[in-house]
C-alpha cells in the first residue's frame, strides 16, 4: 500500500510546517482538520477530520503550535511520524530530535543537544550545546538557550526570550516573551520581564 503524508492542522502554523516539507521534497498529500476553514493551502486538499479514512496508509504530523492539543493527539494516534526540519536550519550530526518535532528556518541546533518527541523550535531559535528539550515544547522564534539549558515537557517559551546556560526551566511552564532566565524555573510557572520573574502559576500545576 502506497504510503502518504498527513498533516493534522490547517492554521498559520499548518502553513508555515507544509513549507518546511515541500521544501524537503516530501509531498504531502492532505490536512485534515477539526473545523476547517479553507479547502485547499498551497494546493494540498484540506479535509476534515472526520472524513480521513484512517484505513490509508499515512505517515502524520502534528501541524499545531499549541502544545497541549499535540500531547492530547498523540494520546489518541499512534502515528507512524515524520520531522520536518527546513532545509536553511542548522543542525549538528550530534544532535538528536524526536519524531513528529519541527525544526523551522533559520534555527542552529549545536552538538550533543537533545530534542523530544512533537516539540516545535521556530524560526530563528538556537539551543547551544547540551540543551536538552522535552516533548511537546514549543520554542518560540529568535529565542536563545546557551549550554546546558534544559527545558521541560509541554513548556512554552516566548519569543525573543534568553536562556543563560545551565539553567532548567521546569515542566509545563510559561516563559514570557522578551523574558531574560537567569535562575532555575520551577514546573507550572509563568516568568516575564529582565531578569524573569515569576507572576503566577498555570492552573495545571496548582
Amino acid at each position: 500500500m502506497e504510503t502518504k503524508v498527513l498533516l493534522y492542522g490547517a492554521s498559520g502554523h499548518g502553513k508555515v510546517v507544509l513549507d518546511i516539507l515541500q521544501a524537503q521534497g516530501v509531498v504531502v498529500n492532505c490536512i485534515c482538520d477539526d473545523n476547517p476553514k479553507f479547502s485547499h493551502i498551497h494546493g494540498v486538499p484540506v479535509v476534515p477530520t472526520k472524513e480521513i479514512d484512517w484505513n490509508e496508509n499515512y505517515m502524520m504530523l502534528f501541524s499545531i503550535g499549541n502544545n497541549a492539543i499535540r500531547a492530547a493527539l498523540a494520546q489518541r494516534y499512534a502515528g507512524p511520524f515524520i520531522t520536518a526540519i527546513h532545509p536553511q536550519a542548522v543542525i549538528s550530526p550530534h544532535a538528536t530530535l524526536g519524531e513528529g518535532t519541527v525544526v523551522m528556518a533559520g534555527v542552529v541546533i549545536n552538538t550533543d543537544a537533545r530534542v523530544g518527541v512533537h516539540s516545535i523550535i521556530n524560526t530563528g531559535a538556537t539551543l547551544d550545546h547540551d540543551c536538552v528539550v522535552g516533548d511537546f515544547v514549543h520554542i518560540s522564534p529568535g529565542v536563545s538557550l546557551a549550554g546546558n539549558v534544559t527545558i521541560g515537557s509541554a513548556t512554552h517559551v516566548g519569543i525573543g526570550a534568553c536562556v543563560i546556560q545551565g539553567v532548567t526551566i521546569g515542566k509545563g511552564c510559561t516563559i514570557g516573551a522578551g523574558a531574560v532566565i537567569i535562575r532555575d524555573v520551577p514546573d507550572g510557572a509563568v516568568v516575564v520581564g529582565n531578569p524573569g520573574k515569576i507572576i503566577k502559576y498555570n492552573n495545571t500545576y496548582e
